[in-house]
């Protein structure tokens, strides 16, 4: 991994000695090489072995036993005196997106990515520009700090006054999806490793979610999930769901996983950690896990008409 060399002088100046380093999956097999690199640099490593999910996910544990923890991967989401957070970039080729150029239906175009690529944003909009396009990006700030840049928790840079057609640049269906619900704009997902471009359809996924909060009218007992992590913490949101059904019990877990949920035996779930457990992992479980506002559907004080994508502000 590039960058030791910045790193290493970024500590010095802070006057850190021993490091703590933290990766998510896709990196982890890293971890070894970068802590190798450290540890020439005269540092004391220790590393995370634990799972990590985002930015919101920091194990801010290992600060007992280290100066600095170093979180590889994304964006700053949790502001730390002691946290460095050092993003992953993945470089691609801007032209990639001419691909995605027969689906467009419209001229102004906003362009969306994730961490990895936002640095790629000026190239592609070249391009676009070059094509007759009027492409445009802005920064949300708050949980998305760089210019274009979506989680799968928020999708406030694809809100761009003006502009009802959006281009998503990477891997994946979850976040443009998310943006559809959110914005209700036209969206086509582009892989720019692939370079296979698609429209994006919310409708089969609104199907499965109606009938999912229809499986959970029959649960006797439904549990509402709170994350002990840091940055998915939405304890007054729960409060907020639990006022609304006397058969709702708050159910504390830092790590969300299948067995500790069939261990539970609750016939249905509620979710205020990280918005893609319902969404991604449902397939994993046997009983309904709802987002919050399809909670508040379930017990009558939304409409299924003001669905919402859920979001972490």
């Amino acid at each position: 991994m590039n960058g030791i060399s910045d790193l290493a002088r970024e500590l010095r100046e802070r006057g850190a000695r021993s490091l703590a380093l933290q990766f998510p999956a896709g990196l982890k097999r890293k971890a070894a090489e970068v802590a190798d690199g450290l540890k020439s640099q005269g540092f004391s490593v220790i590393i995370s072995g634990d799972p990590c999910y985002g930015a919101c996910d920091l194990s801010l544990g290992l600060l007992e036993y280290a100066d600095v923890l170093v979180h590889f991967g994304h964006t700053p989401l949790i502001t730390h005196p002691s946290v460095i957070h050092v993003p992953f970039r993945v470089d691609i080729d801007p032209s990639v997106v001419r691909s995605a150029l027969p689906l467009l239906k419209g001229r102004a175009v906003g362009i969306i990515t994730t961490t990895q690529h936002t640095h790629m944003l000026p190239g592609i909009v070249e391009v676009l520009r070059a094509e007759g396009y009027e492409p445009v990006f802005r920064t949300a700030g708050g949980r998305t700090p760089e210019p274009g840049q979506v989680l799968g928790c928020s999708f406030e840079a694809a809100r761009i006054p003006g502009v009802a057609e959006i281009l998503f640049v990477g891997t994946g269906v979850f976040h443009p999806l998310g943006v559809q619900l959110a914005t209700g704009a036209h969206v086509v997902a582009l892989d720019p490793l692939s370079g296979q471009a698609v429209e994006v359809d919310a409708g089969n996924f609104l199907r499965k979610r109606h009938a999912l909060i229809e499986k959970a009218r029959a649960a006797r007992h439904i549990g509402i999930i709170v994350s002990t992590k840091p940055g998915q913490n939405r304890y007054p949101l729960a409060q907020h769901l639990l006022s609304l059904c006397d058969r709702a019990y708050l159910v504390f877990m830092n790590e969300v996983s299948l067995d500790e949920l069939l261990n539970l035996g609750f016939e249905a779930y509620v979710n205020t950690a990280c918005p893609r457990l319902a969404y991604d992992d449902q397939v994993r479980f046997p009983v309904p896990v709802l987002t919050p506002n399809e909670f508040e559907i379930l017990c009558g004080t939304r409409r299924w008409e003001d669905y919402m994508v859920d979001e972490i502000p």
